[in-house]
């Protein structure tokens, strides 16, 4: 029977159980051998040691940079798997430049993000948040003024791995809705395998009932919707973003629906969270969510069982199916 690698955990201690509760450790500890040291601060001197005989990090939220000074202390590592979704936090160009496999779990995280945001853009579609607020005052909607979501279109901004999933539980619905797709990377033919129409970002705008948000965080994306582009929403429209808050102008969305003209559903902001005072909270078109729409409580562990079932295939020499590529980084949320 072939050693098992040395493997080590970076991740935040106050994680590691729900990362990884009693049965994923178990499992690991068959196929790895599981130093008992947690990697967590290249300060601490006990991390030298574990450093120099780790052949795998198992990574999670919370893992230092892996810089070049935590690379020469590391001098066996092959491979950076990663239980959670981004890895632009941990992992520098060095470790792609020194050969080291790099894996993230963002496929298991991606699944919790879509349903997410398939239940805020049913939400959306049925103009849910105005008539929430219209019950509050005591008015009830009468049967021709409910808003349905059938043939509605929805504009989704970026065919990441969530927007391609969201995409395609869209067209599954029933409803029948129509489908745009704004993204400077997907050829129309691509988009059209999808399922979705391509047009340019404004046209998606201008035409949709609800636009999703699901690009990556980049300088080039800071602000995509701006007051500009906000502008172009139609009247009733809504808009929903469970991707990065800096891709929208918070204070021009702000101006925007303070008017009622547009309803938001943000899982995330910017700056996040946002203060207390701040006008988006305390409008009754706007639903903001504190981050949630990724994996949570119970719904973690599926990040560590993916990342062990990495494990597993790296072992064997398999190829990582959640693999990620220097070049991937610069696309990547």
């Amino acid at each position: 029977m072939p050693e098992r690698p040395k493997l080590v955990l970076a991740m935040r201690p106050d994680l590691l159980d729900l990362v990884l509760p009693a049965s994923l450790r178990s499992r690991l500890d068959s196929l790895a051998d599981v130093r008992s040291h947690l990697f967590t601060d290249p300060a601490d001197p006990a991390a030298a040691e574990t450093l120099a005989q780790a052949r795998v990090l198992l990574t999670g939220w919370g893992c230092p940079t892996l810089d070049a000074a935590v690379l020469d202390r590391a001098p066996h590592l092959e491979a950076v798997i990663h239980a959670a979704g981004s890895v632009k936090g941990h992992v520098p160009p060095e470790v792609f430049a020194r050969g080291i496999a790099v894996s993230s779990a963002a496929d298991a995280n991606a699944g919790p993000v879509v349903e997410f945001t398939l239940a805020a853009v049913w939400l959306a579609a049925r103009r849910a948040l105005g008539s929430a607020a219209a019950y509050l005052d005591g008015r009830l909607p009468t049967y021709q003024s409910r808003v349905g979501a059938d043939g509605a279109t929805i504009g989704v901004i970026g065919a990441s791995r969530i927007g391609r999933g969201v995409i395609a539980r869209l067209l599954a619905a029933p409803a029948g809705f129509r489908v745009l797709l704004a993204d400077p990377y997907v050829t129309p033919p691509d988009a059209e395998a999808l399922g979705a129409t391509m047009v340019d970002l404004d046209e998606l705008c201008r035409a949709s009932d609800v636009v999703t948000v699901h690009a990556p965080d980049l300088p080039e994306t800071r602000h995509l919707l701006d007051a500009r582009r906000l502008g172009l929403l139609r009247d009733g429209a809504s808009l929903v973003n469970t991707a990065r808050g800096r891709l929208i102008d918070t204070d021009a969305l702000a101006a925007e629906c303070a008017t009622g003209r547009i309803d938001a559903y943000l899982d995330v902001t910017d700056p996040e969270p946002l203060p207390r005072d701040h006008p988006l909270l305390h409008l009754r078109n706007v639903l903001i969510t504190p981050h949630i729409a990724g994996a949570q409580g119970s719904e973690v562990q599926r990040l560590g069982s993916y990342a062990l079932d990495e494990v597993e295939r790296w072992t064997k020499g398999q190829p990582l199916l959640g693999a990620v590529r220097a070049d991937d980084v610069g696309r990547i949320a």
